[in-house]
């Protein structure tokens, strides 16, 4: 009992300690020291979506990357140098297969922003309107982004390994993910549905093709052609989350669950589990309910634990600490 309350007290700890940190950020923060920046990141985005239209999935997956590792501090960004090394190279972040893109756009509109405000913007910020404006480039829904965060100095390899949940998680696993960063049961339901846009490797749904059997069967067989059965053979090769509307973001992800055609193991369970299992068939129905609470999931996930004040700094490159 002792230790329940103990463990309960600190949960509770932690959400006041994540509620103070949130409450620091404003949708003004930057309407005097930069009015032109939400701007300058709408036009970078909107420019880069329309030249590659999976742009916008990778950006918004950025964000998520970002703020599951050590909060949502751009800690993402930085990349190694010959006395650091930071979260590029963890296992989900592995950028010669591919897995984290989009770096160069918001490195391109950090740069924009700098001759217009000079250390004014931060890299976290520009991820967080970044990760909305993709969102809204590709049909879906807008939401006000609290801003105010600064950027971290450090990065951690050892985090970005423990802390982003894998292709191979169920139900349970990644209801423990998303609590642990003080997200709940329909914030995780709710932004799977970010799988509605963008790709994912061979590798990552391989064992679902030939191994599981909630799956459904012309679904399967299409895949396997790009896809064989011997790891290491097409690894990289890509499919798309949503084979319905692959480049509009809408609820059609939580319909393929239903229909069983859903790409990785940790999409499909959603409509296996009870826990769950609702909250499917709420989204499949209608886009209301999804973009509702798809929306209020973003913005709190984007308060994951956020620098604020004189926490951090505010970054010249975003690849670099000053």
């Amino acid at each position: 009992m002792a230790m329940a309350m103990a463990s309960s007290l600190s949960g509770l700890l932690l959400l006041c300690l994540a509620a103070s940190s949130s409450a620091q950020l404003s949708p003004r923060f930057y309407a005097t020291s930069c009015s032109r920046a939400l701007a300058i990141i709408r036009r970078g985005v909107a420019a880069a979506v329309r030249s590659e239209r999976r742009m916008g999935a990778s950006l918004l997956r950025l964000h998520f990357h970002d703020c599951f590792v050590q909060g949502c501090d751009a800690s993402v960004l930085l990349s190694d140098t010959a006395t650091f090394t930071g979260e590029q190279g963890a296992a989900p972040n592995k950028k010669d297969a591919g897995s984290i893109r989009g770096m160069n756009v918001i490195h391109n509109i950090k740069a924009q922003v700098e001759a217009v405000c000079r250390q004014t913007v931060s890299c976290a910020d520009i991820l967080a309107v970044a990760a909305r404006d993709s969102v809204v480039a590709l049909g879906g829904p807008s939401w006000t982004v609290p801003l105010g965060r600064r950027d971290s100095t450090t990065a951690s390899l050892s985090l970005a390994n423990s802390d982003l949940p894998p292709p191979s998680f169920d139900v349970a696993n990644l209801t423990s993910n998303f609590a642990a960063k003080g997200l709940s049961v329909t914030d995780m339901v709710a932004l799977s549905g970010a799988h509605t846009i963008g790709q994912a490797q061979c590798q990552n749904f391989r064992d679902r093709l030939y191994n599981e059997t909630n799956i459904d069967t012309a679904f399967a067989t299409s895949l396997k052609a790009n896809c064989p059965r011997p790891t290491g053979s097409g690894d990289s090769s890509l499919a798309p989350l949503d084979t319905t509307t692959p480049n509009s973001f809408d609820n059609a992800y939580y319909r393929n669950l239903m229909s069983q055609k859903g790409l990785l193991h940790y999409d499909q369970v959603l409509i296996n589990d009870g826990g769950t299992a609702g909250l499917v068939r709420t989204y499949s129905s209608g886009s209301a309910r999804f973009n509702r609470d798809f929306m209020a999931a973003m913005v709190r996930m984007g308060s994951i634990s956020p620098l604020t004040g004189m926490q951090g700094q505010v970054r010249l490159s975003c690849s670099r600490v000053n």
